[in-house]
């Protein structure tokens, strides 16, 4: 079985996750946990490690399952194709919030000027500059290849 990425409502993301459970599917939802400030106090939350995402592991042909559960949006795709995240990947990120050193984590998109190890595909092992970032794709400088690659996404 392969685990998705489900897109929810804002602030939806822990409801998603309980009642994907009591419907028996598997999911998981990666908190961290927060301390808020108000005016008059301080208090420790539980917040979504990932904004608006929910992982759900299931049977391709069951993947209209999470459809029953109020707050589900749609699914995350790349390149055409829902995306399947490792179950690899899965584990490293349950693992890195078992930590105990770990004071706060934050998550972001690629930034123009962010130095990145290309992981992947015929430049893998290449370090790059993010020269660009648009709504279809990223413009990436490789320095010792002496050219500009432009990464198109969906």
């Amino acid at each position: 079985m392969n685990w998705y990425v489900v897109y929810t409502k804002p602030k939806w993301e822990k409801k998603v996750a309980d009642k994907l459970n009591q419907l028996g599917i598997e999911c998981y939802c990666p908190l961290i946990t927060q301390i808020k400030q108000w005016s008059d106090r301080k208090k420790k939350i539980e917040a979504p490690l990932f904004n608006s995402y929910v992982f759900v592991q299931l049977e391709d042909s069951d993947r209209n399952l999470v459809f029953q559960v109020a707050g589900v949006v749609r699914y995350l795709f790349w390149l055409g194709k829902p995306a399947i995240v490792k179950d690899q990947e899965i584990e490293a990120i349950k693992n890195s919030l078992k930590a105990t050193n770990i004071s706060e984590v934050t998550v972001s998109a690629l930034q123009v000027g962010d130095k990145i190890k290309l992981e992947s595909g015929a430049f893998i092992n290449q370090n790059a500059i993010v020269q660009e970032v648009s709504n279809n794709y990223y413009t990436l400088i490789l320095e010792t290849l002496g050219c500009i690659l432009k990464i198109k996404y969906k």
